[in-house]
């Protein structure tokens, strides 16, 4: 390890940090594993983004804060960085939104927040038995812009890493322990 670089687990360590935590959200199009090493922590990807999502994080590295807004991906941030963290040959990143149990519709109170904001139309609700609607993301659907996060009321919807062995495009979430859709 040079001098340089960062070891995020021995930080998180240090300041009291669940290692299971998830791990940061850099910039779309941002390789993760040149990242912390290559990144300058400037700020010029944060101050292109019209967005204004990137903020500085742990260490000063950029992260995307949903709760400010969603990410448009017109690749300002990218445009903007003078290191060669981005490669925009691909995907922007494999984000998907997950919804917790806190959810409203899962605990009977009518709430479409996140569907409403969604611009991909990748979360739907549907009826369950007793009347009650659980969420439901369609993985495939989703790009993982985060419009869903920064609208739900109850800080239920989140972003996760998608997995690439997913057995089905669809997932249910905010569902009952046992059921074979939930994460």
């Amino acid at each position: 390890m040079t001098a340089d670089t960062v070891d995020l687990g021995r930080r998180g360590f240090l300041r009291g940090r669940r290692s299971d935590a998830p791990a940061p959200i850099h910039p779309p199009w941002s390789r993760p594993e040149f990242f912390t090493d290559l990144c300058s922590r400037c700020g010029a990807c944060a101050d292109a983004c019209p967005e204004a999502i990137l903020r500085p994080g742990d260490g000063g590295f950029p992260e995307a804060d949903f709760a400010l807004g969603e990410c448009s991906f017109c690749g300002a941030c990218a445009e903007a960085c003078p290191e060669p963290i981005f490669d925009r040959s691909g995907a922007p990143w494999s984000l998907v939104a997950t919804v917790a149990d806190t959810c409203l519709a899962a605990r009977r109170v009518v709430c479409r927040s996140c569907q409403d904001a969604c611009p991909e139309s990748a979360i739907r609700f549907i009826p369950a038995p007793g009347g009650a609607a659980h969420a439901t993301i369609d993985d495939a659907a989703c790009t993982g812009c985060g419009a869903c996060v920064g609208a739900c009321p109850a800080d239920a919807v989140t972003l996760r890493r998608q997995t690439p062995n997913r057995q089905t495009p669809n997932s249910q979430l905010g569902s009952q322990p046992g059921d074979p859709h939930a994460l």
